[in-house]
């Protein structure tokens, strides 16, 4: 069978594309080029189902979550809240698994954060 290789694109409506991707360069450091390719670090991605009912990706409205993996979960939410970023305040452990703290972009997304274990 054939598979896929991994994720390919994230695609993201917006009222000001541009201004959202400036906030990504700039708050998340996420550096794509014009044509939106980023190099992104090896490591895990995660592909997981919600129930349809689930309040975690903030707005029931929402109905996908970016999550990325940092390296420092505490600097990175210091750097948001720095920039003037919607952070979140509680993060989440879990065991084996690593940290999680949550931003919501100027458009309304809810971005979760990793630091895997």
């Amino acid at each position: 069978m054939e598979r896929v290789l991994g994720i390919g694109g994230y695609f993201m409506r917006a009222a000001d594309p541009a201004a959202l991707s400036a906030w990504y360069r700039d708050c998340l450091g996420l550096d794509a080029d014009e044509n939106g390719l980023w190099h992104q670090g090896a490591g895990l991605t995660v592909f997981a189902t919600f129930e349809s009912e689930t309040d975690y990706f903030g707005s029931r409205a929402q109905q996908t979550m970016l999550n990325f993996r940092v390296r420092d979960l505490d600097a990175m939410l210091a750097q948001l809240r720095a920039k003037g970023a919607d952070v979140a305040e509680e993060t989440q452990d879990m065991e084996g698994v690593g940290r999680f703290g949550w931003v919501t972009d100027p458009e309304g997304n809810r971005v979760e954060l990793w630091q895997p274990a």
